[in-house]
């Protein structure tokens, strides 16, 4: 444990000291070389005391360390599907060359190809606790699944063929493998080497035909026999292959094109798929044509002609049962007259057909059935269907075939993900009351049955603290997530997009709205779990401020308008005449205005729009059901022509009753409670007298202009209405990432190219203009290769210098929150203020003049004012925070939740409690607190009311952070931060030493930037992929625990016995010879492979085996079981195969015995 002594830090310093001074010079401290992570002095000495000689900082390296835990939400862009019908688990393979495997609700693992060449598929070693995946790298992996991380046992490598289709016969260890010039390989499992048996394509066809038949499209072992394998090629044709003889035993042509093949469970029978929507059945008896040939959703021809042509059928499973006609499942096969018809699975069972019509294009899909052995009637009871975005589960045992609820938080991705926000450790009870109120809402119609896929086993881990993942989205839908012990299930859902009035159909676009899709995604979250006090700012510039109650209430939404712009000089403008010109518009200073109730609404198209929010806010009262019910909704209106800008910051405090929220115009501040605005003020106002830097109000304005806002300019004001932007803000210039905490918001047209020199005075890397996405579909390319580039991509001219700032048009908030601390230097008390941090670095504090009683608080006015206080860091501000004397984080104040629709007369008239921070002991100390701020490019620490920069640490230079949270870790705390560069870095409080600098993700999109958010205990969360979360932790125990949260795939299940299959079926049924493999593929007679055919690579599997067998008492005692089990069978069969031995050693001596017998008197002449 170190310690740190504050004494005399402020010795020898004076008032003109950089870092110190109210008035925040450019340099704040930071300017100079403050080492990373040197405590940096500064200040005024002794001005209001010294702080207090030591705090103890309880962490240090060796409570850190990164790693990723597990990863929630539907498989990105899926490619293959497989399933162990005896474990019971499921396997879903990705084109990014991932792997999901998933059990009972709790086992999910995600496993990842290093080359990441997508999955082309995958095949289980039934009940074997292995997985075969080929990659379109021409790759075999063989991952071992009896350990929690699945690894690579082996790989091979195919060097000059293409594989097309592999199949593992069930208890084999021979894998076929089909390539794409038609031939057959054979790979044995367990050493993972290519056998000399090779079943060459001109030897399968016959040698009369003229042409190639194709790539291999399907390889399966007789039912009746394994020695014969099936081989479909791509051109129609089929051969049955006779593994011993190396001959084939019979070829069947047709001339549509084939997709899929199955057999009957007898193996007197098969069934094919074609391009042309047809299905055909073959007997073997008479392979010269089909058995039955239909076409399900083919129309049939008046004339008795063939019936016409459909879309292919891309996939058929025929399965068998004992007491019904066979199910023929299929994929595809519509008629092309319907082009808008959507995806659709058939499932034929007798004469009836069901179609049933999927939201996505199906993928692949299953069928799931009694018994592993292909032998027997099937007994098919579900379908898997895994479509482009979704799976599901179709029961077949009921004739309206159901679907199963998915256990699996898969529907994440239902509308694009916007922004996260992520809650460890949270009060135990919102839980299951969050629950309650979201399973109300739950759909009904689902089947009654378990879900199918219910293998592996998990256990509740030793860290069960409750834990909330909230997902805001593009449709304007907020999703509040369990994600307590590892995973994941939804427990409510929440529509912002119901307190506005919905756009009646053929009535066009409204003319105020200022995005063209997605007018209600979800830009920012604010949720007081202790309170249960909720707030949401959405893409259109409004504010939702949000109550929960257990009880339903009809009642009107109340509803503000606040007028937010900024006249300033703008040096960057471009010249008049390039301007399109509008009508002069009187002068309007920047000052606090008028901002309710605003009736000015645009008549025409041509009028200026002014005093208009951009949607409108339902009037009418409104049924809202238990859950979060609207308190108040806030929006910003257009300006003189100039649609509102985005809101950058947000913030709420339910003890003071307050919500504040900035964007690059300035800050408004509204009273929630009484339904007032307290304050609409520009950035420039917020300063007063303390500003550092001179500028020039424009007064009167000139030439009006659109502002940037959500949109892209172009150079017509017309065509501003064409040029909508995408859901909500995202710096995406050029293909590259610039920060998204500095929304510094240009007014003026596009430049034209030839206007070099304008463009030029915007500074280095200034993009002109923004284009906003969703951020589930942010694709972008970072380079990084020099610093000057680095400093153009990413940074935008960060700097705190005059010249800098001088090109700055608007100063964004960036950063706001409400604590209770010393809002001047001279103060002795604390009282409520609201702390906002802009985009130039700069941080203003806010007082509070909150009334006395709760009953005055009702009816007084709350008194908003700018303190004067200005403190300085270089680049934008991101995160502010509060630390007592003893250096424990001061928690904001909050009112203790009550239902505001209680039928309980007391529970109405109960006065709030409000819970307020006690500080510690030892008041006769001068300072007394610790205001800890981080910006895009430091962080530092603040001894308060003294305003004196204690430590300040340069976190970079070449990037900047986009993304840092005060957080709680082993009952201390730490400031966490994910940079641009893709590092995470940790740094104890208040000392601000470096102690976990990984450079772990590179932000390859603004998807990552815009999600990615810390919380307490060591916990962290990114969108990895439009559809999936990715949770990860730089808690070194939380790191040692993991092994023993995972969950289990691979449990110790025996084996189906086969069925009896009777004399008469034995002696009449199938070959009576048995079938050796080992025999026929080995070394020994079938030689070796080519070494340049395919390269043996081994996997890391055993290492990492050894690693996962040390987790858990539980696992080991199964792991040891199961290799009892293994070694007593493998002890019984060598006991079998003595005792034969012996029996024919027996017999061969009993015979020789009698030959010597029979000849011992005869001479050699009567041989």
């Amino acid at each position: 444990m170190k310690k740190f002594n504050f004494r005399k830090v402020l010795d020898g310093l004076t008032a003109s000291s950089p870092g110190g001074s109210s008035g925040g010079g450019s340099s704040s401290g930071g300017g100079i070389g403050a080492g990373s992570g040197s405590m940096y002095p500064g200040g005024t000495a002794g001005a209001a005391g010294t702080p207090r000689d030591e705090i103890q900082e309880i962490l240090s390296s060796d409570y850190f360390q990164i790693c990723k835990t597990v990863r929630h939400g539907f498989p990105y862009l899926p490619t293959a599907l497989a399933f162990d019908p005896v474990q019971k688990i499921l396997a879903v393979g990705t084109r990014t060359g991932a792997i999901r495997i998933l059990g009972r609700p709790g086992v999910d693992c995600y496993c990842q190809h290093e080359s990441g060449a997508a999955v082309l598929q995958l095949q289980f070693l039934i009940n074997e606790g292995a997985l075969v995946s080929a990659s379109a790298d021409d790759t075999l992996h063989l991952w071992n699944l009896r350990q929690k991380r699945p690894a690579i046992l082996h790989s091979l490598k195919f060097n000059r063929e293409r594989i097309t289709y592999c199949h593992l016969p069930f208890q084999s260890k021979w894998l076929y493998v089909g390539t794409e010039r038609g031939n057959t390989h054979i790979v044995n499992i367990e050493s993972f080497i290519l056998s000399g048996y090779v079943i060459m394509w001109n030897k399968a066809i016959e040698l009369s035909t003229k042409t190639h038949p194709g790539p291999v499209v399907h390889l399966s072992d007789s039912p009746r026999d394994e020695g014969k394998l099936l081989i479909g090629y791509e051109n129609g044709t089929v051969v049955l292959w006779d593994l011993r003889s190396k001959r084939a035993d019979l070829r069947v042509y047709y001339d549509e094109a084939i997709h899929s093949v199955d057999w009957h469970h007898e193996g007197k029978q098969f069934m094919c798929s074609h391009s042309d929507g047809s299905l055909t059945l073959w007997n073997l008896k008479s392979p010269s044509r089909p058995f039955q040939i239909t076409i399900p959703h083919g129309k049939i021809q008046r004339d008795g002609k063939k019936p016409e042509s459909c879309k292919p059928i891309l996939k058929v499973e025929y399965k068998t049962c004992k007491s019904s006609e066979p199910f023929i499942i299929f994929s595809g096969g519509l008629s092309y007259d319907k082009a808008c018809r959507r995806p659709s699975l058939t499932i034929m069972h007798g004469k009836a057909i069901t179609v049933l019509e999927m939201d996505h294009p199906i993928v692949d899909f299953l069928t799931l059935c009694e018994t592993p052995y292909p032998n027997e009637f099937q007994e098919p009871y579900a379908v898997v269907v895994l479509l482009e975005k979704d799976l599901i589960v179709v029961d077949l045992t009921q004739s309206n075939f159901p679907i199963f609820e998915n256990p699996y938080p898969i529907d994440i991705h239902e509308s694009p993900v916007t922004c996260t926000e992520y809650f460890a450790d949270c009060p135990p009870d919102l839980i299951p009351v969050l629950y309650s109120v979201g399973a109300k809402h739950k759909k009904q119609g689902y089947s009654n049955k378990e879900w199918p896929v219910s293998g592996g086993a998990w256990n509740l881990g030793t860290q069960t603290y409750p834990e909330i993942i909230i997902t805001g989205h593009a449709d304007g839908s907020i999703k509040f997530w369990d994600a307590s012990a590892i995973t994941l299930q939804m427990l409510y859902k929440l529509k912002t997009s119901k307190v506005f009035e919905k756009q009646k159909p053929g009535e066009g676009k409204p003319t105020a709205e200022i995005v063209e899709e997605d007018p209600f995604a979800i830009q920012m979250m604010y949720w007081c779990p202790e309170s249960r006090i909720f707030c949401v700012a959405g893409v259109s510039a409004y504010v939702i401020v949000y109550r929960f109650s257990k009880h339903e209430v009809n009642t009107e939404i109340v509803s503000l308008e606040v007028r937010l712009q900024y006249d300033i000089e703008d040096i960057i403008t471009p010249e008049p005449e390039i301007i399109p010109p509008f009508p002069d518009a009187s002068s309007q200073l920047p000052s606090l205005r008028s901002l309710s109730g605003s009736t000015n609404t645009v008549a025409c198209e041509g009028m200026m729009k002014d005093s208009i929010p951009c949607l409108s806010v339902k009037t009418r009262p409104v049924r809202m059901p238990p859950g979060y019910q609207a308190e108040l909704v806030i929006q910003l209106v257009w300006v003189d022509g100039e649609p509102p800008q985005q809101i950058t910051s947000l913030a709420i405090n339910s003890a003071y009753g307050l919500v504040a929220f900035g964007n690059c115009n300035g800050l408004a501040v509204v009273d929630f409670m009484q339904k007032t605005v307290l304050l609409s003020m520009g950035t420039i106002d917020l300063y007063g007298s303390s500003d550092p830097y001179q500028r020039q109000p424009r007064s009167p304005r000139k030439n009006k202009q659109f502002t940037a806002g959500l949109t892209e300019l172009t150079d017509s004001p017309v065509s501003l209405e064409l040029e909508r932007c995408k859901s909500p803000t995202s710096d995406h210039v050029n293909g590259h990432c610039t920060s998204p905490t500095s929304q510094t918001c240009s007014s003026g047209k596009r430049l034209p190219s030839a206007d070099v020199t304008k463009s030029n005075r915007r500074g280095p890397g200034r993009p002109p203009f923004r284009k906003a996405q969703s951020a589930a579909c942010m694709e972008i390319s970072l380079p990084v290769t020099t610093e000057e580039n680095r400093e153009n991509t990413f940074s935008r001219s960060r700097s705190s210098s005059v010249s800098s700032i001088d090109k700055e048009s608007k100063e964004a908030i960036t950063a706001l929150y409400f604590m209770e601390t010393f809002s001047r230097k001279n103060d002795s008390t604390v009282s409520p203020c609201l702390w906002a941090g802009t985009g130039l670095g700069m941080v203003l504090i806010i007082s509070l003049n909150l009334p006395a009683t709760e009953e005055l608080r009702q009816t007084e006015p709350v008194m908003v004012s700018p303190s004067g206080t200005v403190l300085t860091l270089k680049g934008a501000v991101l995160t502010f925070s509060c630390l007592d004397c003893m250096g424990a984080l001061i928690h904001p104040p909050y009112e203790v939740w009550k239902d505001p629709n209680s039928m309980d007369d007391s529970e109405k008239m109960r006065k709030r409690k409000l819970v307020m921070y006690s500080p510690s002991s030892s008041g006769d100390m001068g300072d007394h607190q610790f205001a800890v701020i981080c910006s895009e490019k430091q962080a530092k620490v603040f001894s308060l009311p003294s305003q004196t920069c204690l430590y300040v640490h340069n976190i970079t230079e070449t990037s900047f952070l986009l993304r840092a949270d005060v957080v709680t870790l082993c009952n201390s705390i730490c400031l966490a931060c994910f940079c641009a560069n893709g590092h995470i870095m940790a740094m104890s409080l208040p000392s601000l030493r470096p102690m976990l600098d990984v450079n772990y993700l590179p932000v390859t999109d603004m998807r990552i930037a815009r999600t990615f958010c810390f919380t307490n205990e060591g916990q962290a969360l990114y969108l990895s992929s439009p559809t999936e979360i990715q949770r990860l932790t730089y808690s070194q125990e939380m790191c040692d625990n993991l092994q023993d949260m995972l969950g289990d795939l691979f449990t110790p299940v025996e084996t189906p016995e086969a069925q009896n299959r009777g004399f008469l079926k034995g002696l009449f049924g199938g070959s009576g010879q048995t079938f050796d493999r080992e025999e026929l593929f080995g070394e020994a007679s079938a030689g070796k492979a080519s070494r340049s055919l395919a390269q043996h690579i081994p996997g890391s599997g055993g290492i990492e085996g050894m690693k996962g067998a040390a987790g858990g008492v539980i696992g080991d005692l199964a792991r040891a079981r199961l290799a009892l089990d293994e070694r007593g069978q493998r002890l019984g069969e060598l006991d079998e195969k003595t005792a034969s031995m012996m029996a024919s050693a027996e017999a061969f001596s009993k015979h020789a015995h009698e030959l010597m017998l029979k000849y011992k008197d005869k001479k050699w002449y009567q041989f």
